[in-house]
């Protein structure tokens, strides 16, 4: 009997884009390449210095959080099959192989993989990497399944990583890891196939849920409209789009806000204190919502956070988590604002911008890439596969790491 990987490999073998997947890569490695160069000054490019290409890229482009979403696997399926892709040469074709693998494997682990506290951007991504990975450097069927099962052990990551460093540079691992397997089976390395079958029952998936029917990536990708944890984005687009203008910050007094559980999962600083806390807090986004007019890099620095009025703000929000939800857009939010007359106002949302329901335009791409920063519109102008790896390798050259190691006891 095929095993799972066996599956997967004979089907991102055989796999031929049609033109609405060469359309998605194209915007998936646009705004994979605007998010990641928005970051070349974060301490992350210096702290991942000596990492492999695929790792540093990864790292990099998810610290700001600003990277695609697929809805429903719960994974951030671009920046680590683009990164994955580039590193070895690849092209559409390899990214859409491997992106298609993240979208089935995430969403045969389950939202219960995910809500248990895996990070399943990383334990989908390392297989998933594997692929794209094992696809650019033109492997057989049978090499894409051990490459695969060599990405298993790779295959981790959890949520508690969230709000620090190690959230993105866990990604990183997690496509580094692929493109090692890859290399690995094209160098004639061997392992069962059947490892992904047992790992996926060991952390909770169901290997029968794996479909390869549909398109490269079924469903599509949500896209950010703010650079904080796609749990966010509903409330903070709920509040910009709904309230009436002219309510002063000053004036609030009470914040109560009803939604599922399950959409708040990833939200696990109540009390933020730094900028990366705050992109993992629903009472600091909603006071940044407030207090700002966009919510952009500026409201998730360690200086916004911390500014008295939204410290207040965020001490007034009061959750209600009804019981269930089996995704970040499950139901819908309800937020309702009190201000020091009494008067309330009332705001609910269900699918934010930028969600596959409400696919941003044109001109919110563009947009996005130049908040991401006033060259890079011009940098990824006529973009392609080739073009991305060499602008990442001018833009991130590697660093040959500098650790200073003192051994216990040493004079």
């Amino acid at each position: 009997m095929e095993s799972t990987a066996e599956t997967l490999a004979r089907w991102a073998h055989d796999y031929v884009p049609d033109t609405d997947d060469l359309e998605l890569a194209q915007r998936s490695l646009l705004d994979t390449m605007a998010v990641t160069l928005a970051a070349r000054h974060d301490d992350l490019v210096r702290l991942s210095a000596g990492l492999p290409d695929a790792a540093r890229w990864a790292a990099v482009g998810h610290v700001l959080d600003f990277d695609d979403l697929h809805m429903e696997s719960t994974t951030h399926i671009s920046v680590v099959c683009v990164p994955a892709t580039l590193a070895v040469g690849g092209d559409a074709r390899a990214y859409l192989a491997g992106a298609g693998v993240m979208a089935r494997l995430g969403v045969a682990l389950g939202w219960s993989h995910y809500a248990s506290g895996w990070h399943t951007t990383c334990t989908a991504g390392a297989p998933a990497a594997a692929v794209a990975a094992a696809v650019a450097l033109d492997l057989s069927s049978e090499q894409i399944a051990t490459a695969i099962a060599l990405a298993v052990p790779a295959a981790g990551g959890v949520q508690r990583a969230f709000g620090s460093a190690g959230k993105s540079l866990q990604v990183g691992f997690a496509a580094d890891a692929g493109v090692r397997a890859a290399r690995l089976a094209a160098a004639g390395a061997v392992a069962d196939p059947a490892a992904l079958d047992a790992w996926l029952r060991l952390v909770g998936g169901d290997p029968g849920r794996v479909d390869t029917a549909g398109p490269a990536i079924p469903g599509g990708l949500a896209i950010k409209m703010f650079p904080c944890c796609y749990a966010l984005q509903r409330p903070i687009s709920a509040l910009r789009e709904q309230l009436p203008e002219g309510i002063a910050p000053s004036a609030v007094t009470g914040i109560e806000v009803n939604t599922p559980e399950g959409t708040v999962r990833p939200l696990i600083h109540r009390r933020p204190s730094t900028g990366l806390q705050g992109k993992f807090s629903l009472e600091y986004a909603i006071a940044a919502a407030l207090l700002d007019s966009r919510p952009g890099f500026e409201s998730f620095t360690d200086r916004a956070v911390t500014r008295p009025e939204a410290q207040r703000l965020l001490q007034l929000v009061n959750l209600t988590a009804a019981p269930g939800g089996d995704g970040l857009l499950a139901g819908h939010v309800d937020i309702v604002l009190t201000l020091h007359d009494g008067t309330q106002h009332a705001v609910r949302q269900q699918l934010p911008p930028g969600s596959p329901a409400r696919p941003p335009s044109a001109q919110d791409m563009r947009a996005k890439a130049a908040d991401c920063g006033p060259d890079i519109p011009t940098l990824l102008t006529e973009l392609d596969w080739a073009r991305a790896a060499a602008i990442l390798a001018d833009q991130l050259p590697a660093v040959p790491a500098t650790f200073s190691l003192t051994r216990r006891g040493a004079a």
